[in-house]
């Protein structure tokens, strides 16, 4: 069931689309996690860990509801059955249902911020063929585009080819203000071109974080590689500069894709690392 939060005048919404195990093992996944900052990662989290010691992953996008009815969803989930992610991820989603439960129209959506292109983030933005929100600018950085495109033609094909024949992918370079309320920032480190997306109202701050932190032991310690990070060194700089303004923020949420709680009330670090 979707969960919503109100922040002044927006709201801001948490839509599932899938749960289940990781395809490896979280200590493949996070190499250099000792025995004692797991156990701290799962007495954190412990949604977030099976009986058998495995990485239970949720699989959530976002809907923002700007206080003129406008939605800007972050993310589009894992997708249907024959969606990319279907080689790892539980497909299908189920995040029309969601939606039709929040009560918002594909066609309704103003906006789709795409944090990254990896599939578990993108499986409703394209669906056969099609823009999934055909009425939606598509909102992607300049060197994901770039990356994926080079590296992954298949994808490419998949889902940046409909966007521009429909003229709806909207390419951006480093920090864009989409409204007064919201703007992408630039956080790479995931991927060549990850972005997150941070919504200021008054005092209330919510950072819609994709990937940029993915499992609760980096936020415990933000220091954490994690395996599939393409640049582990640019994403630690990413992840600890943006929690670090946060924590200094009075009032500040974390809206996570993976956690077990999708908001994160973040006045300062969860726990110190050591």
């Amino acid at each position: 069931m979707p969960v919503s939060r109100r922040f002044g005048s927006v709201t801001v919404i948490a839509l599932p689309d899938g749960e289940g195990p990781f395809f490896e093992p979280r200590s493949t996944a996070f190499p250099q996690v000792t025995p004692a900052l797991w156990r701290r990662a799962d007495g954190y989290d412990p949604g977030t860990v099976t009986a058998d010691g495995q990485w239970w992953l949720r699989f959530r996008c976002f809907a923002i509801r700007l206080d003129d009815d406008r939605v800007i969803m972050v993310d589009a989930g894992i997708g249907p059955a024959e969606a990319p992610a279907r080689a790892w991820a539980p497909v299908p989603g189920r995040l029309p249902d969601e939606l039709a439960t929040a009560g918002i129209d594909p066609a309704e959506v103003d906006t789709v911020v795409l944090t990254h292109l990896h599939t578990d983030h993108v499986g409703w933005a394209v669906t056969g063929g099609a823009p999934y929100f055909a009425n939606a600018r598509y909102v992607v950085q300049g060197a994901e585009l770039a990356a994926v495109r080079a590296a992954n033609p298949e994808l490419a094909a998949y889902l940046l080819d409909p966007l521009t024949a429909t003229g709806q992918l909207h390419m951006v370079e480093g920090d864009r203000r989409l409204t007064p309320e919201v703007r992408v920032v630039a956080t790479p480190g995931h991927t060549p071109g990850h972005q997150s997306v941070l919504l200021e109202v008054g005092t209330e701050v919510v950072l819609l974080t994709g990937d940029l932190l993915v499992h609760p032991v980096q936020l415990i310690d933000p220091a954490q590689p994690y395996a599939h990070e393409v640049d582990p060194a640019t994403a630690r700089l990413s992840r600890e500069a943006l929690l670090r303004d946060l924590a200094a923020r009075p009032a500040a949420v974390l809206a996570t894709p993976h956690l077990t709680d999708p908001f994160i009330t973040f006045g300062a670090p969860a726990e110190p690392p050591g």
